[in-house]
């Protein structure tokens, strides 16, 4: 008499991304993967290098804030005004 592990069909162990577990990474992957270590690293470094206190003039008063935020938030409103820009040419053609 067959025991259970005889009697199933043998199932592959299945890694990320649908592969086999001994699969191993393309050569694409990896370099993504070291471009995103690499990428982390340096985002990091500017953060912990950003943290001095800068005076932010607004059109009504002005205040104080940590280097790196008001490069995030700029960042941040850079990326909202490109991507409504496209939208609107987009609906124009």
């Amino acid at each position: 008499m067959a025991g259970p592990s005889q009697a199933t069909p043998t199932k592959r162990r299945l890694g990320r991304r649908g592969k086999p577990g001994g699969a191993k990474r393309s050569n694409a992957e990896i370099a993504r993967s070291v471009v995103l270590v690499v990428l982390a690293v340096l985002i990091t470094l500017f953060a912990v290098l950003n943290l001095k206190q800068v005076k932010v003039d607004w059109i009504f008063g002005s205040g104080h804030a940590p280097l790196i935020v008001v490069i995030v938030v700029s960042l941040l409103v850079g990326i909202v005004l490109t991507y409504s820009a496209e939208r609107i040419v987009r609906k124009r053609r």
